[in-house]
């Protein structure tokens, strides 16, 4: 949800979306191989703003619907875990085997990017909702949606298009 040009969380799960083309895409990015690991900072729950069973209950929606080996989280905004750090980023490496510097970090905030930078990710793209917030770190490639992430990652991949 974005409110005056800055992203705010769903509170609910009905509230909840995935994006459309989210299923599509990362089936592409699973068939070429890719580990798909979401890392997400939570700092409501710690505020007391959002209930760490609503925020689950969004997990789980995203593990039944799309192909994720993973989802990690923060909750703690002075931990070296909470983006733009990398500690989310490279305690996965190290779990799947993930040679950063081959990977690839999607995201739509400064904070990805900078977590994606900051891990030695080998390129950074900005998904692009219209936030009015300053981009603190610059990606190496913007897009509007995961298609066009997709297929900026296929082409540099030189991978074939499902």
């Amino acid at each position: 949800m974005i409110r005056a040009g800055k992203p705010f969380p769903p509170q609910t799960l009905e509230e909840f979306k995935i994006y459309e083309d989210a299923h599509g895409a990362l089936n592409e990015f699973k068939r070429g191989g890719f580990k798909l690991i979401v890392v997400t900072n939570q700092p409501d729950i710690s505020r007391d703003t959002q209930l760490v069973e609503v925020v689950e209950a969004m997990h789980q929606k995203l593990i039944d619907n799309l192909p994720l080996d993973s989802i990690r989280i923060c909750i703690d905004e002075g931990s070296s875990d909470y983006k733009p750090n990398p500690g989310m980023l490279l305690k996965a490496a190290e779990e799947f085997g993930i040679k950063l510097k081959k990977s690839y970090m999607i995201g739509d905030r400064w904070r990805d990017i900078g977590a994606g930078i900051n891990a030695g990710c080998y390129k950074t793209i900005l998904l692009d909702r219209n936030y009015t917030e300053k981009m603190i770190f610059n990606p190496d490639y913007i897009c509007n949606t995961l298609t066009q992430a997709k297929d900026y990652i296929i082409e540099q991949e030189g991978l074939k298009k499902a």
